[in-house]
């Protein structure tokens, strides 16, 4: 399980995805003048020297989205004895973090809608970023898995 190559590559997309904990995906500043950042688990911003947290349920609903979305690929390498369900694995990881990625977009794009200001590409946050590089990594897996299938039954044709 270790010395496959897909492992690194699945751990580290599951380590990027988390990523998104620790990275806005949205900064801005508000009508006031003061900086904002939108990450999965809230909106962050300070008021009067004090940091202020306003989250409500559909930031609830991408914290959990994006803790299971975390642990997909981490769950994935243990399933490596199984190659078949690995593979639809990975690729109903690629999926979801596009759906994923799309929510972002529309709910930064709502959040930034009710304070006056569109998204663009000075609002952009590194956590946009993440989500692509998952999705590369997690492509990567796939190449390593069906490598291996592929020497699997080369292997199996050699024994018959």
């Amino acid at each position: 399980m270790i010395q496959r190559i897909q492992t690194v590559y699945l751990l580290v997309a599951g380590l990027v995805i988390f990523g998104l904990f620790l990275f806005p995906y949205v900064n801005y500043s508000d009508l006031v003048g003061l900086g904002k950042n939108v990450k999965v688990t809230g909106v962050y911003g300070v008021a009067a020297g004090q940091p202020v947290h306003d989250g409500g349920f559909g930031y609830i609903l991408q914290t959990v989205v994006t803790a299971l979305l975390g642990l997909l690929p981490i769950f994935t390498i243990f399933k490596f004895k199984q190659r078949k369900v690995q593979l639809l694995l990975i690729w109903v990881e690629i999926v979801a973090i596009i759906f994923f990625a799309i929510w972002l977009y529309s709910s930064a794009s709502t959040h930034l809608t009710t304070v006056n200001q569109f998204l663009g590409a000075g609002n952009i946050g590194v956590g946009f970023f993440l989500l692509p590089i998952s999705i590369i990594f997690c492509a990567l897996a796939l190449g390593g898995v069906r490598r291996d299938e592929k020497l699997i039954r080369s292997a199996d044709r050699l024994r018959a």
